[in-house]
């Protein structure tokens, strides 16, 4: 068994094993990082993957799907096409289907997913509904912004205490409330609720 096996669904090992093999790419499990899950890397004539621990099997393998997707771009292409142009959205979607078909998500992932597969973006993580979703099943239960109510007071970073108000176009605005200032919070911010 590879060293990432055991982060898959188990149905989606032979497609997966197929297409590292094909690609001669190593796939490298690392410790959780807050600003990506996953990355594609060319080191000489090496491709690597490499992917955070922390993801439950169905977030793990959207994101080594997509990240396997940007390796298949580049082995094409190489260099002189967009990183999430329209080349890799439409490889993308055509790798994400294999798996949509084979019934691996459970429905609320796969209602969730099957929206962003119209117009995937740069990162799972821009798509607050399939977020959402996914995040029901890790291991580690967190509160996001989009899930309280307006009016609702919440904990960000260490002591920091907002008040969430109305959302403008994509964030929503929170105000702190030593200070009284405003700032826009992403919907997906991990917060606590205060007390």
């Amino acid at each position: 068994m590879q060293s990432y096996s055991q982060y898959l669904p188990l149905k989606s090992l032979n497609i997966i094993n197929n297409w590292i093999d094909d690609l001669s790419i190593e796939i490298i499990v690392v410790k959780k990082r807050t600003t990506k899950l996953g990355d594609f890397r060319v080191k000489g004539q090496r491709l690597f993957i490499t992917i955070n621990e922390d993801l439950n099997k169905f977030s793990f393998l959207i994101t080594l799907i997509h990240e396997l997707s940007h390796a298949f771009v580049y082995v094409q292409y190489k260099k002189f096409i967009k990183p999430h142009g329209i080349e890799w959205k439409n490889m993308f979607k055509s790798k994400m289907h294999q798996f949509i078909a084979l019934n691996i998500f459970p429905d609320d992932i796969l209602q969730a997913l099957e929206m962003h597969m119209l117009m995937p973006s740069a990162s799972s993580c821009n798509d607050v509904n399939l977020s959402l979703a996914l995040s029901k099943y890790d291991a580690i239960k967190q509160i996001f912004l989009s899930t309280i109510r307006e009016g609702e007071c919440f904990i960000y970073g260490k002591d920091r205490v907002f008040i969430k108000q109305e959302k403008l176009r994509k964030r929503f605005k929170c105000q702190e409330l030593l200070t009284k200032n405003i700032y826009l919070f992403n919907p997906l911010a991990p917060v606590k609720l205060f007390t």
